[in-house]
């Protein structure tokens, strides 16, 4: 409550001054006009603070209508008028507000992912817990089985890490002892050691942080809908001012023309359009954090799309299975199984996966000894199981191509081979021809994956332009190159740490939020909550509705404020009527805001 007063002060004082002031005007039409002249003194303290910001950002709209609105009934003891203008203005500026929603600036979300203290290894051995800020270059840090590797550095024994979020690759990448290994990739494997050749400061991640900060600074800001209209509309009833007062020399009529100008339904129909657009949204998974994102949405060119997590399922699955002529399928893969549930790298998770999936029975693993840079052995059901990268050649009868292989051995003879892939999501093709049929023109795919897996991706989908191991800072250059060429907006969808840049300086960017990184969600302004990228479409779609709702009632709203505009220049209406007749607009206006036709998607 503390909050929503602390946001919407203006609104509840604006609201209390009208309501007043109507409610007095029944017993003292001097006290009813004290309150009223207090809300207009609100509105108009409110009106100059935001008609200053407009200038300053040289996006001049509406507001200078409101301004000279509230001035002129004021000047002539309109009070009540003056009093509606500024409940109008500040109910349309608080439902922008609120459009735009709770979305934070800051990089809070990619922070608190960033490890806070290093487990430092002493000269006896020792091991302590230290500031992040405080490890120095050549410090030994453990990094245990499941945790963010908190510094650059050397690793002194070999380790299996998952970097799918810094970089884009899916599936688990070993790294040999003495190869370098990134702050933010994730140890999949057993805790290792490494030497730091970085401080905090000047770490993968660290940098990261930074680039998307500046993204965030440099990311391009839409214009708002109702300030396009307004700069159409604002010369037009100044004009029609200024000549009935010319014409008649009664400032009272020329002020009930500025009066029945005020760009209410451009205030109100716009924002309640938009709002409409974003709870529609919501109702089907996709949050829209940003009042701008909905126009941005709507006005889609072009679409960057990330693969993995976003195309993908975003990690291992066994997608081939082949096993020797005369054993038993069923057997190898739930002794292997078995052998896996005491790993907790994502590939054997993939593997107990599979077997649970096909009903298969596990047993307990002995002996269970891990073979660094190969796999697993230990005793399953009195055999002895070998689990791990294959010995070359394969045999004979295996003809597998996937993206990563696993042998299994047991009692001393390979038996099997599981091939694993990170695999397209069933929804994706469908997805990339609705975004086609929603009016994109282009669909390209930007990875940070090996190119011979992002090109098999793009060839499924029918999608000719992709670009492959790219770096964040990549990302963000063919961001920038399709942004300064694109007529409408450019979309980038993304699920990773290395997508987060992007999201942040795109027209409007999109995070897989299901599976994806806090970094890309923080960064994004629309998050998608479920696991399915047919969202994408949806939101595209919805935004597009929204969008047109609102043009549809502001078109109306302005034709009838022009007709009352006419009918107080040619003195049919006074200030309060003509305030009145506003509302009465207004009312119109919102209610065509609030329709929605179906969706296509």
């Amino acid at each position: 409550m503390v909050k929503l007063l602390k946001r919407y002060w203006f609104l509840l004082l604006a609201l209390t001054s009208s309501a007043t002031g109507i409610v007095l005007n029944f017993s003292s039409t001097q006290l009813a006009n004290i309150a009223w002249s207090l809300g207009a003194a609100l509105g108009l303290a409110l009106s100059v603070r935001w008609l200053i910001a407009a200038v300053k950002e040289k996006t001049l709209g509406s507001d200078v209508l409101a301004v000279l609105a509230i001035i002129a009934t004021g000047l002539t003891n309109e009070w009540f008028a003056a009093s509606l203008i500024s409940l109008m203005l500040a109910s349309g500026r608080a439902l922008e507000l609120w459009a735009q929603g709770k979305a934070s600036r800051h990089l809070d979300e990619l922070m608190k992912r960033a490890p806070l203290f290093a487990h430092v290894i002493s000269g006896s051995g020792e091991v302590s817990d230290i500031a992040i800020s405080d490890v120095q270059v050549h410090t030994k840090v453990l990094v245990r089985s499941g945790e963010v590797v908190p510094i650059d550095g050397l690793l002194e024994e070999p380790g299996l890490f998952d970097e799918s979020a810094l970089t884009g690759e899916s599936l688990p990448v070993w790294r040999e002892a003495n190869t370098s290994v990134s702050s933010g990739v994730v140890n999949s494997g057993n805790a290792v050691v490494i030497i730091a050749t970085a401080t905090a400061a000047t770490s993968t991640y660290a940098n990261l942080i930074q680039l998307v900060a500046s993204a965030k600074d440099q990311a391009s800001k839409g214009v708002r809908l109702a300030n396009v209209w307004a700069a159409r509309f604002v010369p037009l009833a100044l004009l029609i001012a200024l000549s009935t007062y010319l014409i008649t020399q009664d400032i009272k009529q020329a002020v009930a023309v500025l009066v029945a100008a005020t760009p209410c339904p451009l205030i109100l129909a716009v924002p309640v359009a938009l709002v409409a657009g974003i709870s529609r949204a919501a109702q089907v998974g996709v949050i829209i954090k940003e009042g701008s994102a909905i126009e941005q949405l709507a006005q889609v060119e072009v679409v960057l799309l990330d693969k993995t997590g976003t195309l993908t399922e975003g990690g291992p699955r066994i997608t081939d299975k082949v096993f020797a002529q005369g054993s038993d399928p069923d057997l190898v893969l739930a002794l292997a199984a078995s052998l896996e549930q005491t790993s907790a790298n994502i590939v054997a998770r993939a593997m107990v996966a599979e077997a649970k999936h096909r009903n298969l029975q596990l047993s307990l693993a002995t002996e269970v000894k891990e073979i660094h840079g190969h796999g697993l052995s230990g005793m399953v059901s009195g055999h002895r199981v070998k689990v791990g990268q294959p010995s070359m050649p394969l045999q004979p009868w295996a003809n597998l191509t996937n993206a990563l292989l696993v042998e299994i051995e047991i009692d001393g003879e390979v038996v099997g081979y599981l091939g694993l892939d990170d695999p397209l999501r069933e929804e994706s093709l469908e997805t990339v021809n609705h975004l086609k049929a929603l009016g994109v023109k282009r669909v390209l795919m930007v990875s940070g994956d090996r190119k011979e897996t992002v090109e098999n991706i793009a060839n499924q989908l029918g999608v000719t332009e992709f670009f492959a191991e790219c770096s964040p800072t990549q990302k963000l250059g063919i961001l920038k190159t399709e942004m300064e060429a694109a007529k409408g907006s450019v979309l980038v969808v993304g699920d990773g740490i290395n997508d987060a840049p992007a999201l942040a300086a795109a027209d409007v960017g999109i995070a897989m939020g299901a599976k994806g990184t806090t970094a890309a969600s923080q960064a994004a302004s629309v998050v998608i909550v479920e696991d399915s990228i047919r969202r994408i479409a949806n939101a595209i779609d919805i935004s597009q509705i929204a969008r047109t709702r609102a043009l549809q009632a502001s078109t109306i709203g302005m034709s009838l404020a022009i007709v009352a505009m006419l009918s107080a220049a040619f003195g049919h209406l006074n200030p309060s009527q003509a305030a009145l007749v506003q509302e009465l607009i207004d009312a119109a206006s919102i209610t065509w805001a609030l329709v929605g036709r179906r969706p296509k998607v």
